[in-house]
Formats: structure tokens, sequence, C-alpha cells
């Protein structure tokens, strides 16, 4: 119990570094955010951007990765 307790925290670690990497280097993915199919509208007072293509694309990223670590 206690062991698969300490593999747990470990994974959520390696998930949070590397969510916070993306986090610092986002910005330097040319590409990351202005994909075709992310909503941008902007009026005189108002924007609304909702990235539904990168929100699919890195929800599919993250799924495969999470399907590869757990066939051990």
């Amino acid at each position: 119990m206690v062991q698969e307790l300490g593999r747990v925290l470990i994974l959520f670690g390696i998930v949070f570094i590397v969510i916070g990497g993306l986090f610092l280097f986002a910005g330097k993915i040319p590409w990351l955010g202005r994909l075709p199919g992310d909503i941008l509208v902007e009026r005189e007072n108002f924007t609304l951007y909702f990235p539904l293509a990168t929100s699919l694309l890195l929800s599919l990223l993250i799924s495969a990765i999470l399907w590869f670590l757990s066939r051990r």
C-alpha cells in the first residue's frame, strides 16, 4: 500500500514538472495556441480566445503518454 502511494506521488511529481516545463516554454513554441481551430473573437471592448484545437491536441498527447505508461 505504501509503495503504491509512493509511485503515485512520483507520477504526480513528474506530471507537474512536465506541466511546469510547458508553461515555461509555451511562448517559445510558435504554433502553440495559434492552430487553425482555435477560436478568437475580438470586439471593441471584448476579446474571447478559446484554444479548441490546441486543447484537443494536448489532450491527445497527454492521453497517449498516459496510455503508454499504463501498459507496463
